[in-house]
Protein backbone atom coordinates (compact mmCIF):
# COMPACT_ATOMS: atom_id res chain seq x y z
CA UNK A 1 0.00 0.00 0.00
CA UNK A 2 0.99 3.65 -0.59
CA UNK A 3 0.06 6.49 1.14
CA UNK A 4 0.48 9.84 -0.10
CA UNK A 5 -0.02 13.27 1.39
CA UNK A 6 -0.07 16.78 0.80
CA UNK A 7 0.78 18.74 4.36
CA UNK A 8 0.97 22.24 5.09
CA UNK A 9 1.70 23.01 8.66
CA UNK A 10 1.85 27.33 9.36
CA UNK A 11 1.77 29.45 12.24
CA UNK A 12 -0.34 32.00 12.49
CA UNK A 13 1.70 34.97 12.99
CA UNK A 14 3.38 38.67 11.45
CA UNK A 15 6.13 37.70 8.98
CA UNK A 16 8.48 34.71 7.87
CA UNK A 17 7.04 31.56 9.21
CA UNK A 18 10.60 30.04 7.66
CA UNK A 19 11.91 28.32 11.58
CA UNK A 20 8.28 27.15 12.37
CA UNK A 21 8.11 25.95 8.84
CA UNK A 22 11.81 24.12 9.46
CA UNK A 23 10.55 22.92 12.72
CA UNK A 24 7.63 20.77 11.13
CA UNK A 25 9.41 19.82 8.25
CA UNK A 26 11.88 18.20 10.72
CA UNK A 27 10.07 16.57 12.75
CA UNK A 28 9.47 14.23 10.02
CA UNK A 29 12.95 12.98 10.03
CA UNK A 30 11.96 11.25 12.98
CA UNK A 31 9.39 8.58 11.14
CA UNK A 32 9.61 5.94 8.13
CA UNK A 33 8.62 8.60 5.54
CA UNK A 34 9.68 10.32 2.39
CA UNK A 35 9.26 13.98 2.20
CA UNK A 36 9.70 16.45 -0.22
CA UNK A 37 8.96 20.23 0.60
CA UNK A 38 7.56 23.11 -2.10
CA UNK A 39 6.29 26.29 -2.03
CA UNK A 40 2.80 25.38 -1.19
CA UNK A 41 3.65 22.57 1.63
CA UNK A 42 5.25 19.24 1.88
CA UNK A 43 4.58 15.76 -0.03
CA UNK A 44 5.03 13.06 1.93
CA UNK A 45 4.65 8.85 1.15
CA UNK A 46 4.36 6.15 3.83
CA UNK A 47 3.47 2.76 3.61
CA UNK A 48 0.39 3.34 5.86
CA UNK A 49 -1.76 5.82 6.67
CA UNK A 50 -0.86 4.79 10.63
CA UNK A 51 2.58 6.14 10.37
CA UNK A 52 1.45 9.26 7.72
CA UNK A 53 -1.00 10.65 10.43
CA UNK A 54 1.68 10.29 12.87
CA UNK A 55 4.31 11.59 10.88
CA UNK A 56 1.45 14.65 10.66
CA UNK A 57 0.95 15.01 14.33
CA UNK A 58 4.78 15.37 15.12
CA UNK A 59 4.94 18.23 12.30
CA UNK A 60 1.89 20.11 13.14
CA UNK A 61 3.14 20.03 17.39
CA UNK A 62 6.57 20.80 16.49
CA UNK A 63 5.46 24.60 15.46
CA UNK A 64 5.83 27.13 18.20
CA UNK A 65 2.56 29.21 17.87
CA UNK A 66 0.03 30.34 19.71
CA UNK A 67 -2.03 29.54 16.87
CA UNK A 68 -0.94 26.95 14.32
CA UNK A 69 -2.79 26.15 10.58
CA UNK A 70 -2.57 22.66 9.54
CA UNK A 71 -4.05 21.51 6.18
CA UNK A 72 -3.60 17.56 5.32
CA UNK A 73 -5.07 15.72 2.44
CA UNK A 74 -4.29 11.94 1.83
CA UNK A 75 -4.60 10.07 -1.28
CA UNK A 76 -4.71 6.30 0.41
CA UNK A 77 -4.37 3.47 -2.63
CA UNK A 78 -5.73 0.54 -0.30
CA UNK A 79 -5.44 -1.60 -2.68
CA UNK A 80 -2.89 -0.90 -5.26
CA UNK A 81 1.35 -1.65 -4.76
CA UNK A 82 2.11 1.31 -7.29
CA UNK A 83 4.47 3.87 -6.07
CA UNK A 84 3.67 7.32 -5.96
CA UNK A 85 6.32 8.44 -8.88
CA UNK A 86 3.90 6.44 -11.01
CA UNK A 87 1.26 9.05 -11.18
CA UNK A 88 3.62 11.82 -12.55
CA UNK A 89 5.07 9.77 -14.74
CA UNK A 90 1.55 8.67 -16.39
CA UNK A 91 0.94 12.32 -16.71
CA UNK A 92 4.72 13.16 -18.36
CA UNK A 93 3.75 10.10 -20.65
CA UNK A 94 0.39 11.79 -21.80
CA UNK A 95 2.71 15.26 -22.31
CA UNK A 96 5.31 13.67 -23.78
CA UNK A 97 7.64 15.70 -21.88
CA UNK A 98 8.38 16.44 -17.81
CA UNK A 99 5.13 18.28 -16.11
CA UNK A 100 7.04 21.24 -14.84
CA UNK A 101 8.39 24.22 -16.66
CA UNK A 102 11.57 25.38 -16.96
CA UNK A 103 11.08 28.62 -14.76
CA UNK A 104 12.98 27.51 -11.35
Amino acid sequence: MTVVALLSVAPVIEGSMAEEVAKAVDALEGFDVSYETNPMGTVIKADDVGTLFAAAEAAHRAVDADRVSTVLKIDDKRTSSAHAGEKVEAVEARLGRPARSNDE
